[in-house]
């Protein structure tokens, strides 16, 4: 059977799964991806588009993530069916030779459309599945900030008090190597504010305000208050002010040497600070926040839902150091 029979079969499917969905029948459709071949059905739609060089547009994208969503969160077939859409992967790693997906490949986006990331990273937001989450979020649309600081926050709330600043990191830093600065600044909002409606009487966070910003800042979590002050470091771009920050909490940020190549990748980028290096530390830092690696504070297999963190000896919130 040719590509373009088969891809009329299989449009077909699609368009038979997008009417029961019109007609409110979810379960029959979700049941239509499962059991008999509709999962692999949705992934031969895929490599039916990329036969085609079909570039993505919202008819194509609408059929791909009417097929993502009738997937269960727990259909083996999801994974791989999202990997197939969204972007590019590495066989051996001594040869690189790249296995190009379809939007990757096809669309404008090297790293795979946007759109298609922030729905995948999404689902996985609502299901808890925090890595997985991460790596489409960070690489979706001006929505994703929002999404993804929201479920640093939930997740952060399972912890203990004193590492608000690490699940906060976890959006700004990323976001921050990526050079998408608003939505850095975004995700830091979100996530403070959602800290302070939670824990306004116990935290006694202070505004601050000057003639050229405004900063919430929290004396007893000194990291978050550098994270927003790394955000206003950022936009003035001078490496002494960097230099002054990074010095006044140097003994709070070696609490956190996981972030160490984040911070040296963020301050070539914004500041100009290079230092020689032989690995690549833009690949190893986002590989350590996606959940691989050190960078990331989780232990090797471990769940997505809990990162390795040294408990604290009291679970309470830490004292106020004064204005930090």
């Amino acid at each position: 059977m040719s590509s373009a029979r088969g891809g009329d079969k299989i449009e077909k499917i699609i368009a038979r799964l997008q009417q029961r969905i019109s007609e409110g029948q979810f379960y029959e459709a979700q049941q239509q991806t499962r059991g008999g071949s509709g999962g692999d059905l949705c992934v031969l739609l895929v490599d039916t588009y990329k036969q085609a060089e079909l570039k993505p547009d919202p008819a194509t994208k609408g059929k791909l993530l009417t097929c993502l969503r009738l997937f269960g969160s727990e259909e083996p077939t999801r994974k791989k069916y999202i990997g197939e859409i969204i972007a590019k992967s590495y066989g051996n790693v001594l040869t690189q030779k790249a296995v190009y997906r379809w939007s990757s490949r096809f669309g404008d986006y090297p790293a795979g459309d946007p759109e298609l990331h922030h729905v995948a990273g999404s689902l996985y937001a609502e299901e808890h599945e925090a890595y997985d989450a991460e790596k489409h979020l960070l690489l979706g649309t001006k929505d994703s900030a929002e999404v993804l600081a929201r479920m640093e926050y939930e997740w952060f709330k399972e912890d203990e008090a004193h590492t608000a600043a690490m699940y906060a990191g976890r959006a700004v830093l990323p976001y921050l190597i990526t050079a998408n600065v608003r939505a850095a600044n975004t995700s830091y909002r979100v996530f403070t504010s959602a800290l302070n409606d939670d824990k306004q009487s116990q935290l006694g966070a202070q505004d601050v305000s000057s003639n050229s910003a405004d900063l919430r800042v929290f004396p007893s979590i000194p990291l978050l208050n550098f994270l927003g002050l790394l955000l206003l470091a950022i936009q003035r771009g001078n490496p002494d002010i960097y230099r002054q920050l990074t010095a006044k909490y140097s003994s709070h940020l070696k609490e956190l040497e996981m972030w160490n190549e984040a911070l040296e990748i963020i301050s070539e980028i914004y500041f100009g600070i290079a230092k020689p290096r032989q690995s690549n530390p833009l690949m190893d830092m986002m590989s350590g926040f996606f959940g691989g690696g050190g960078g990331g504070g989780a232990p090797a297999g471990g769940s997505s839902r809990k990162p390795a963190i040294k408990a604290p000896t009291s679970t309470s919130m830490p004292a106020a150091e004064g204005l930090d």
